[in-house]
């Protein structure tokens, strides 16, 4: 029963996250990040807590400092709300993916729309409207904007009622086709907004939604329950994408902002501070690490995750989030949108409000008498705004009942993440083995989809992990007596979370990524240090075959790290091969030729890998410096069903008789196939018919 409510619970998450609309706002803030990291540091250098250093910022150079960090922070948090309109149009178009309409006028369009909505017409109109107070406009405008676009596009491209210049150049053109979709997207938004106005009685959509927003707080007293609502309702707001703390801005100064004054004044009379709800209330016993009282969830995610992307989040998060800004945490892991963070972060700050209302309305913690900067961190925030360390140990209580309240919920995101993450593997291992011939002309981790995305992160952890989790296995090759006669190294990557990676991935990702080589020289000294190993299982006349790429061989940075351990303990004698594989054409040239000859002179044998008839394959063969080949997989598996893959095999076995090269041939499975080959003159065979690649130590597996 457990398990039927847990995949029902996925599934409908699932379902919820792949909604256009709700992956769209997601992957646009998503995009958002660098701006948010770089708007978050400037805001705190801005106004870091301290008297001492707002003095020196303030004075020095004339206030150079502080107009630096006032740049900054205009340019990313002042007009935020345009980068998520921009971002949310773009990924919203992404995800629509239609070659044929032009992509740049859905923006354009939102962006217009945008600039409608927030009230851009009106003369008081500043950059206040333009940062986190018109996030609702932006998520519309980017949303139903880039929708109707759409549809007007398609509906007059359908028609053919696409205008175009003659002679223009094909952008102009495409450019041109925008034009009466935009001009319908924004007279839509125009009449809409000039609708509001007129029946409202309002000044634009912005001042509509604020104007209802303060005006569900005009009844009823100033107590528990108001603030509760409050509470309440930013946290909603903060869900769905609204800055839900400036969006109430006018709420506050009403109605909690003078609390404090009225504590003071009433000090002044010498009597005891009487209001319960400030301004610096909430920040400090509330908003403690920012909206949703994230300061929890961030040690939550520190301390209990074990999703590798959240933690390393959560890190860059933390500094501004000591200073209670938490954009980054909200867009980026993120919080918004997302269905399993929805009860904990709407319950964590209502029961942080609940005990620090009853905490203080009680005399346990006094009541708040100094104004403080809503940046101040936590602990410090508590003890300054009530002079008294009391005010600290409320801020850590709560901080332990929010812990404990988002825990189980980051164990959710981990069991959610790994789902996803297992589901998105599975898929794009069988696009890549769908498609492998196609792709390997193409770079993975440039292509504009969800698998390009995923072969990003899976190189990332590539790098992370080269070394630690890289292991070899090892496949042996026998002689038609049964003699052992060799074996072969394969590289194997463990990835954490799904096992064993398909090898030939795992060289793609590394190349793409510049590992390439590194990889390789790891995969040669872990093979030579389990050297002796390999000969006590299998027998000291074994040749050990390790795989070096094509385009790796002939570097000058590999030959000189054989150089290197040749010098230290010499090859020669160690019955060491290395198999020459292609992932690009391998060019016979002078310096080709010098390279292989040095490596031969080093008592190196050299083999090839997949060997076939080809005009390439046979290019091989001129230069004598090649000891040994391997038959393409395919023409051994083809060999029971096709008399020409036979002939092809017989061939090749004639040939290196009378170049005298060695033959195996891969991927023999069945006692036929070995004595199929056996007829046609070849005796040496690597496949499960003898035994599967292994490691040294099976139990490792």
């Amino acid at each position: 029963m457990e398990n039927k409510l847990s995949s029902n619970f996925h599934n409908i998450i699932s379902k919820f996250q792949r909604k256009a609309l709700v992956t769209s706002i997601r992957d646009g803030l998503v995009s958002m990040i660098p701006v948010l990291i770089i708007g978050a540091f400037a805001l705190i250098l801005k106004t870091f807590p301290i008297k001492g250093y707002q003095t020196f910022i303030t004075n020095f150079a004339n206030g150079f400092l502080l107009q630096l960090f006032d740049f900054v922070y205009s340019a990313t948090f002042g007009v935020l709300s345009i980068y998520m309109t921009f971002s949310i149009s773009r990924s919203y178009m992404k995800i629509k993916a239609d070659p044929n309409v032009v992509h740049g006028g859905a923006i354009i369009a939102s962006i217009m729309c945008f600039f409608i909505l927030a009230g851009a017409f009106l003369p008081e109109f500043g950059i206040d409207k333009m940062g986190p107070k018109s996030m609702l406009p932006a998520i519309i405008s980017g949303l139903g904007a880039s929708s109707l676009y759409l549809m007007f596009y398609r509906f007059f491209m359908k028609k053919k009622l696409m205008s175009f210049a003659a002679g223009s150049d094909r952008n102009f053109n495409r450019m041109l086709t925008t034009l009466l979709p935009i001009l319908l997207v924004v007279s839509c938004f125009a009449l809409t907004n000039l609708l509001i106005i007129v029946i409202f009685r309002t000044d634009s959509f912005h001042d509509f939604y604020i104007e209802i927003l303060n005006k569900l707080f005009s009844v009823g007293k100033n107590g528990f329950f108001k603030g509760f609502f409050f509470v309440l309702l930013s946290s909603i707001l903060w869900f769905f994408g609204v800055h839900g703390s400036d969006a109430l801005e006018g709420v506050m100064q009403n109605y909690f902002v003078p609390g404090l004054a009225q504590n003071q004044a009433d000090i002044l009379n010498g009597l005891d501070p009487s209001c319960v709800l400030t301004k610096q209330f909430f920040d400090c016993f509330v908003l403690m690490g920012g909206c949703g009282a994230t300061i929890c969830l961030l040690i939550a995610i520190l301390v209990f995750s074990q999703n590798r992307a959240r933690k390393g989040l959560g890190l860059t998060a933390t500094i501004p989030m000591v200073f209670n800004i938490n954009e980054l945490m909200v867009f980026g892991l993120p919080i918004i949108f997302n269905p399993i963070m929805l009860i904990p972060f709407l319950a964590t700050p209502l029961v942080c409000y609940s005990i620090s209302y009853l905490a203080i309305s009680t005399g346990i913690v006094p009541m708040i008498v100094n104004e403080i900067e809503w940046t101040t961190p936590v602990l410090l925030g508590g003890y300054l705004a009530t002079d008294s360390i009391m005010g600290a140990m409320l801020q850590l209580f709560n901080i332990c009942v929010g812990v404990l309240i988002y825990l189980p919920f980051v164990k959710a995101l981990d069991r959610e993440s790994e789902r996803t993450n297992k589901q998105m593997y599975l898929d794009f291992i069988d696009y890549y083995k769908a498609n492998d011939q196609k792709l390997q002309n193409e770079t993975l981790t440039e292509m504009n989809n969800v698998y390009g995305n995923f072969a990003k992160d899976l190189c990332a952890e590539l790098k992370h992990d080269l070394v630690d989790n890289i292991k070899m296995y090892y496949q042996p090759q026998y002689d038609y007596s049964g003699k052992c006669i060799g074996a072969e190294a394969l590289l194997r990557w463990r990835h954490p979370d799904h096992g064993i990676l398909f090898p030939p991935l795992v060289v793609k990702l590394a190349s793409e990524c510049g590992l390439l080589l590194k990889l390789e020289e790891e995969v040669i000294k872990t093979a030579l240090s389990e050297r002796d190993d390999l000969i006590n299982k299998y027998g000291e006349d074994i040749v050990l075959s390790i795989n070096v790429t094509g385009n790796t061989i002939v570097s000058s940075e590999f030959l000189q790290f054989i150089r290197g351990i040749d010098k230290v303990t010499p090859f020669k004698g160690k019955n060491i091969c290395f198999e020459v594989t292609e992932q690009d054409t391998l060019i016979f040239n002078d310096k080709t030729y010098e390279i292989f000859k040095e490596i031969r002179d080093m008592d190196i044998e050299l083999a090839i890998d997949d060997f076939s008839m080809g005009q390439t394959s046979l290019q091989y063969l001129k230069h004598n410096l090649f000891t040994s080949l391997k038959i393409d997989g395919s023409l051994v598996t083809g060999l029971m069903t096709s008399l020409n893959c036979r002939e092809i095999i017989s061939s090749i076995t004639e040939l290196t008789e009378s170049l005298n090269i060695d033959v195996i041939a891969e991927f023999v499975e069945k006692e036929e196939q070995r004595e199929i080959l056996h007829s046609i003159g070849c005796d040496n065979y690597q496949g499960y018919l003898y035994s599967p690649a292994k490691p040294i130590i099976e139990d490792e597996d």
